[in-house]
């Protein structure tokens, strides 16, 4: 019988997984909120003779990114953990950096986003290292499933931005 942690959600998991997995599930979606909020960015400030394609490019892309937060907290809250309530719990979490400069390039957008979702790709991979230690499985596998799915914007942008 799986016994209930310290917020009183019923799981096999100890407190201190909770605490953990949570803590990272919390940063991830910080990322993926500020990913959201820059692509989108760039999607409404794109500009050049590639627009039409970039602009949505971009467009889908912010909505498969956007789709990934409800699960993200909705895990963090079935395990027993907090998430995030505010733009300033993002702010204190995100580990991605804004971009609040006018007037970026095409080039640069596509480049920061190829960076960027290289770097959510490497959280998710480092969050999945957690839950398995864990053996937290549920939790992994969404991880294994977002990693699967962000893997084509990566590449997207990666092709565009002409990076190796």
């Amino acid at each position: 019988m799986a016994e209930k942690n310290i917020k009183g959600t019923p799981t096999d998991l100890t407190g201190n997984a909770v605490e953990e997995i949570s803590s990272n599930l919390r940063r991830l979606l910080a990322d993926v909120f500020t990913l959201y909020v820059k692509t989108k960015n760039f999607h409404w400030h794109m500009s050049g003779r590639h627009f039409r394609d970039y602009h949505l490019l971009l467009d889908e892309q912010s909505t498969q990114i956007f789709a990934m937060t409800d699960d993200i907290a909705e895990r963090a809250r079935k395990i027993g953990g907090t998430t995030i309530r505010s733009i300033s719990d993002i702010a204190r979490n995100q580990r991605l950096k804004d971009n609040n400069k006018e007037g970026v390039s095409p080039q640069e957008m596509i480049g920061e986003l190829c960076d960027d979702n290289q770097q959510l790709t490497r959280a998710l991979r480092a969050t999945h290292e957690v839950c398995d230690r864990h053996n937290d499985v549920a939790t992994s596998c969404l991880i294994e499933n977002w990693i699967d799915e962000h893997e084509l914007p990566t590449r997207c942008s990666s092709e565009i931005s002409g990076d190796p």
